[in-house]
């Protein structure tokens, strides 16, 4: 058993990334993020779905066609697949607590 919400003792300058699940199909993981941005002129491109839940603190996310999304606690979004993002601000006190789903999460 873990608790969602105790964070790494090496909690410094880098994104925590925790697979909880990993599967064929599905990977669940836990990210925790202390002011971590996207690097400049970077754009994730994800092959697969990604469901996101903000569990604690505040972020923005950026979409490629310049639209953008202020996350607070307890926020979720499903980013499809390809759909071009970035990550433009994540709060640093508390710290960023998310959990993602990655897969095909959509019929279509």
């Amino acid at each position: 058993m873990d608790n969602i919400f105790k964070l790494p003792n090496n909690l410094i300058d880098q994104e925590f990334f925790e697979s909880i699940i990993d599967s064929k199909n599905i990977k669940l993981e836990r990210i925790i993020s202390r002011g971590q941005t996207t690097p400049e002129n970077t754009w994730y491109n994800q092959a697969q779905d990604e469901w996101v839940i903000l569990l604690q603190g505040e972020a923005t996310l950026l979409f490629f066609d310049n639209s953008s999304i202020h996350l607070t606690s307890g926020d979720y979004l499903l980013i499809e697949a390809h759909q071009k993002h970035r990550v433009e601000y994540t709060s640093i006190s508390p710290p960023c607590v998310w959990l993602a789903i990655h897969g095909k999460l959509q019929d279509n």
